[in-house]
Parts: structure tokens; C-alpha cells; sequence
């Protein structure tokens, strides 16, 4: 890490350096005291353990005393492997040919700095930290006796303590940090508190990385920028259609669901990554429902309520806009188990107007929900429903703190390394801006959610969810249906979104995408990146399925388009639409309002 011969670094300008200080130190007071005071009026302290993972840790302990022979064989393996990596160590030192690493992970990107390899320093303070890390998480699976949820709780949060305390993050022992700490005479450090304190101020208090810094992707003008009109209105959302910008349109409208968890324009970022764009362009009538931000006066709207006044709401006024009887529908991960639901409550009362649906990482089945499922239990969401009568309603952002828990090293120690120890502006990037453009959620939908589906798994079993009176039964769904996974989706699990294919009654196209619940899909042609998997042949499960199926280069959109054109699902042209008509004209230019509402 020793200079260069001949080289000298610039000193830090003393005044200037003692200002900074003093700036940082008056709004860090004023932050701790804030923090204080919102602790103190919310009386939320972190001391509750609504996970049980005190007594998780507990019968884990138990669990461990009752086998010292294992514990002991546990023991002896780690001490064998410190030995190799200390021989290792000092082979390097002294300059002769070293081993293979103990423990070593050539696609983890916390270690991509040549020095890792190369410093023999960095090479032991690495391999030491993946072997106790493999040791710890190897320990904890073998233990005996535990039931299967208490593993999982225990395995998830030993991660999030392993990812919390990777050498990456800190100063003395990442070698890129230290090195720029060196050179700029610790100027990223300051940088870097500085971008903390921002963030704290901009979240509140809470942390939310890179908001204050984030060059703007301004709702409307960078993102969310596809011309189109609000033709339609009620409390919970507005109905957005596009502007055509061709002669002619298909015949049959198209409606897209998006989630109620997050803004709509993840399927309309920039023009060049915009589904809806890529849409309009090839002739679609797209229609998009945008969901409130909601308020403590819309806390007790239901999953009913989203139900029949978004989605089946949306369906008459875009029959009444267009005249035409059935459309074809999109849903997008909880959109898409929203317009499930709401095609068995059509199919239930005989409304045919759905002729399609497409379900992009979407489940339905929540038998096995992946890592969010040990959020989720009754004494879990009985706290979150006590929380929530003082509230009525779920705040964004501990939502997007959830899961960006699911990939940590990713989502949250990858900012803390950018912006705060190396001191760097985040880089400006459209879907993080959306990400951090959270939104609340009602109490009564969202604990509606996670208890009859996520907790109890009731959807898929016939009548076993009720909507506005009407027991639903997916399986009565007999129109043709598209499903699309995600194959690195830490939200909704690919093995998991791909039970859908066996509750249809109609035919259903599987397709899994590369990369994750968003990166996925949002993946437009001529981006180069992430292929697709298809396979014409059911199966009886996910495994069996990818192992019979073929990979193709690119997105998956134009394979989605094409499976829409068949079967007469939109082949017919009529002359384009201009937004509005019958007894909606437009209201306004999109976006719209609701999507500027901010939490």
C-alpha cells in the first residue's frame, strides 16, 4: 500500500477540512435529537421480538448442547482449516508457491479488487472471513431437532450477521478503501459522512441510501414519460391510457396491473427500457392502472375493494371507452395475483371480458414463498395488525427495508461501501430511483395479503378466498395464460410462480427469464442482456420443466408478443385511439396525480 517512489500527495487544506467537521457535527446533533424525539413519541424501541428469534437462538443453543460430539467434530474441522489457511499465509510471505484457498469464491463481487488476490494480507483477512462464515452457516444447518421454520429464521439472520460483518466493510480492512483513504487524505471519509447525514435527512431518519444525493429522474419527464391521458378516477386509483403512435391499433385493449406495493412506471422507466412504450409502438391500446398513495381515510379499503374498484372498474371503463367486450390483461407480481383473483370473481359471475392473461412474477400458490415467508406468522402479523390500528396503513419504505434484507450484500452493503466509505455520489440510475419511490399501503389490504395468502395459502384452494361475496376458484380459469419467472427472483421464487401452471384449466405458457424480479422484465429487446427459457411441454415441476427446456438470446418480450397474436388474442387492426371517450373523457396528461403523491 506504500506510495510510489517520487510521488507526493497534496495535503488537505486545514481550514477548509475544520469548516466540514464543524458542519457535520451541528447536523449530526440535530439528527441524534430528532431520532430521539420519534423514538421517544413512537415508543419503538426494537425491544419487542416479533420474529421469536430470541427463542429461536434459544433452541438452537439447547439443540447444540444435547450433541458436543457433533459441536466438538464442528470445532475440530474449523481449527483444521485455519491450520492450511495459516500455512498458506505464510507460504505467501515468505514468497513460495501457496496452495488453492481454503475457501474461495471467484463470482462474489465483495472481493473483486485485484488485491484481494494479490496482497497476502487481503488474501488471509478474506479467507479467514469465508472460512468462519461457511463454518458458522454449515454448523447451524447440521444442528438436529429443530423444525423447519426455525432453521430457516435462524439461517437467514446468521447470513444477515455474516453479510453485516464482511471485511469489504470496513475501512482498515478493505484494500480499495484504505488505499483511497490514503490518497485523498481522507477525503472519501468525510464525503461519505456527509452523504450519510443526507441520507438520514432525507429518510427521516431512517436510512435511505442515496436519495438526497440521486440525480433527479424526475415522474413524468425522465420516468414515467409515455404520452397518455387519465381517463378515469375513483379513491384508489387512476386509469391511465396511452396516446397511439401508429395508424392503426389491435383491436383488443390492454390492461396492466402493477403492483399496489410499489409506482406503476417500473413498466415505463426510460423510453428506451418502457414496456408500455414498447407496446403503444407496436400497436397496443395500453391502459395502466395507477394506484393512490394512500392516507389514513382510505385504511380500511380491502382487498375487495382493490378487487372490484381497480380492477373490474377498469375493465368497464375501457369498454366503455372503446366499445370492444375483452381485453387483454398483464399483472405484475401482486398486480398479478390481484387480477387472478379478480378473473375468478368475473369467471364466477359468467363476465367473459378478460380474453388473456399474462402473470409476470407473479405467485399464487404461496406454499413455499421463499425467505419473506419467515417474516410471516401469527404473532408476526399480530403485532403488524396492533401497528397498524394506530396507523392504518403500511409505510413504503420498511417494506423496501424487507426486502432489501433478501439480498444484502446487493441492496444495502454494496451503498454503504459506494457511498459512505468511499465517499462516492450513487450512480444514476432510473430503477433506483424508483425503488426509493416507495408508497403506503392500506391496513386492511395488506394484512388481508399476508395472512389468507401468504400465511394461510388459501387462494389456490376453490372457494377458499371470498371477494365482494363470490367464492373464488382459480381453477375455473379457462382462458389462455402466460406466466413468467424470474429465475434469480428473491421475492417471488421461480420453483414457486411456476405451480400456476397446474391450477389453470385453460393452456398455459411457462417462461422463465433471466435475472430477478425486476431485471427480468424489465428487459427490452437490443439491451443485450438476459435470456429466456421455453418449453411447450408441461410438467410436473419446475426442476422438470427447465430440464427440458431450451434458452433463447434476448428478452422475452417479443415471445410474449407473438404468443399474444396467436389464437386470435389480438390479431384484428382497428384506426388508433386517441385516449378517452364515451363517458370518460380525458381528465388529465399522464402520469397523473396519484403517482406525485410522496410518502
Amino acid at each position: 500500500m506504500a506510495d510510489q517512489p517520487g510521488t507526493t500527495e497534496p495535503m488537505p487544506d486545514l481550514g477548509e477540512l475544520s469548516t466540514t467537521l464543524t458542519e457535520i457535527a451541528e447536523r449530526s446533533q440535530r439528527l441524534v435529537t430528532d431520532f430521539l424525539r420519534r423514538q421517544a413519541t413512537h415508543n419503538d424501541l426494537g425491544i419487542r421480538d416479533p420474529l421469536s428469534l430470541g427463542n429461536a437462538f434459544m433452541d438452537m443453543t439447547t439443540a447444540m448442547i444435547e450433541s458436543p460430539a457433533r459441536l466438538a467434530k464442528a470445532q475440530v474441522s474449523l481449527w483444521q482449516d485455519y491450520m492450511s489457511l495459516w500455512q498458506s499465509a505464510a507460504s505467501r510471505l515468505l514468497g513460495q508457491p501457496a496452495g488453492p484457498d481454503t475457501a474461495d469464491d471467484t463470482t462474489d463481487r465483495r472481493f473483486r479488487d485485484e488485491r484481494w488476490q494479490d496482497v497476502w494480507v487481503f488474501t488471509f483477512i478474506k479467507q479467514s472471513y469465508l472460512l468462519t462464515a461457511r463454518w458458522l452457516l454449515n454448523t447451524v444447518r447440521a444442528v438436529e431437532g429443530l423444525d423447519r421454520r426455525t432453521v430457516e429464521r435462524l439461517d437467514f439472520y446468521i447470513r444477515q450477521f455474516i453479510d453485516a460483518l464482511s471485511p469489504a466493510n470496513f475501512l482498515v480492512t478493505n484494500p480499495d478503501v484504505l488505499r483511497l483513504t490514503l490518497d485523498s487524505g481522507g477525503g472519501n471519509l468525510l464525503n461519505g459522512l456527509t452523504n450519510l447525514l443526507a441520507d438520514l435527512e432525507s429518510g427521516s431518519g431512517r436510512l435511505r441510501f442515496g436519495i438526497a444525493q440521486m440525480p433527479g429522474f424526475r415522474v413524468g419527464h425522465d420516468v414515467a414519460a409515455t404520452a397518455g391521458q387519465v381517463v378515469h378516477r375513483n379513491d384508489l386509483m387512476e386509469l391511465i391510457q396511452y396516446a397511439p403512435t401508429t395508424a392503426k391499433v389491435r383491436q383488443r385493449p390492454l390492461l396492466v396491473v402493477p403492483p399496489w406495493i410499489n409506482k406503476y412506471y417500473v413498466l415505463d422507466l426510460r423510453p428506451e427500457t418502457s414496456f408500455v412504450k414498447w407496446c403503444v409502438d407496436r400497436g397496443h391500446t395500453v391502459f395502466m392502472i395507477s394506484w393512490v398513495n394512500p392516507d389514513p381515510q382510505v385504511a380500511a379499503k380491502s382487498f375487495d375493494d382493490y378487487l372490484t374498484t381497480g380492477v373490474v372498474e377498469a375493465v368497464d371503463v375501457i369498454e366503455d371507452i372503446t366499445g370492444e367486450r375483452a381485453v387483454n390483461a398483464v399483472g405484475y407480481w401482486v398486480g398479478g395475483t390481484l387480477l387472478a383473483a379478480a378473473l375468478a370473481y368475473m369467471t364466477a359471475r359468467k363476465d367473459r371480458r378478460v380474453a388473456s392473461v399474462t402473470l409476470l412474477t407473479t405467485m399464487l400458490d404461496f406454499e413455499e414463498p421463499g425467505e419473506l415467508g419467515i417474516f410471516i406468522d401469527e404473532e408476526t402479523i399480530s403485532h403488524l395488525e396492533q401497528r397498524l390500528a394506530e396507523r392504518g396503513y403500511v409505510e413504503g419504505a420498511k417494506m423496501a427495508s424487507t426486502y432489501n434484507m433478501l439480498r444484502a450484500n446487493d441492496l444495502i452493503w454494496s451503498f454503504v461501501l459506494n457511498n459512505f466509505l468511499l465517499g462516492r455520489d450513487p450512480f444514476p440510475f432510473d430503477l433506483f430511483s424508483w425503488n426509493a419511490d416507495s408508497t403506503l399501503m392500506p391496513a386492511a389490504l395488506h394484512t388481508f395479503y399476508l395472512r389468507h395468502l401468504y400465511q394461510d395459502n388459501r387462494l389456490v384452494e376453490p372457494g377458499g378466498v371470498t371477494a365482494a361475496g363470490v367464492p373464488l376458484d382459480l381453477s375455473r380459469i379457462k382462458v389462455p395464460v402466460y406466466v413468467l419467472s424470474a429465475r434469480d427472483d428473491h421475492i417471488a421464487p421461480w420453483r414457486s410462480t411456476h405451480r400456476a401452471t397446474g391450477i389453470f384449466s385453460g393452456p398455459v405458457e411457462f417462461v422463465l427469464t433471466a435475472s430477478g424480479h425486476v431485471g427480468g422484465v424489465v428487459n427490452p429487446p437490443g439491451s443485450g442482456k438476459y435470456g429466456h427459457w421455453t418449453n411447450p411441454e408441461a410438467a410436473a415441476n419446475a426442476d422438470a420443466w427447465l430440464a427440458g427446456a431450451t434458452r433463447h438470446e434476448g428478452s422475452w418480450w417479443p415471445h410474449w408478443e407473438s404468443w399474444l397474436r396467436g389464437a386470435g388474442r389480438g390479431r384484428a387492426s382497428v384506426p388508433a385511439r386517441p385516449p378517452g371517450g364515451g363517458s370518460h373523457p380525458p381528465l388529465g396528461d399522464a402520469p397523473g396525480t396519484y403517482v406525485l403523491r410522496h410518502t
